[in-house]
């Protein structure tokens, strides 16, 4: 099974970025869960919301 966080490397690889810069992009995300009533986990981001944000669809529905 897919594992349901996405950590800053693979962010990083995915998106061709710096890792400072995937962290970044992580505690923007994070921030929004948080607003929105979810616990999370600092350098982690859910996958499919990830996924969700930054393409508009799951992975697996590009």
């Amino acid at each position: 099974m897919e594992n349901r966080f996405i950590r800053a490397e693979d962010v990083a690889q995915e998106l061709n970025v710096s890792k400072p810069y995937a962290y970044k992009l992580i505690r923007q995300l994070n921030e929004e869960l948080k607003a929105k009533g979810f616990i999370t986990i600092a350098g982690r981001v859910n996958r499919q919301y990830f996924y969700e944000r930054l393409y508009g669809a799951g992975k697996g529905e590009m």
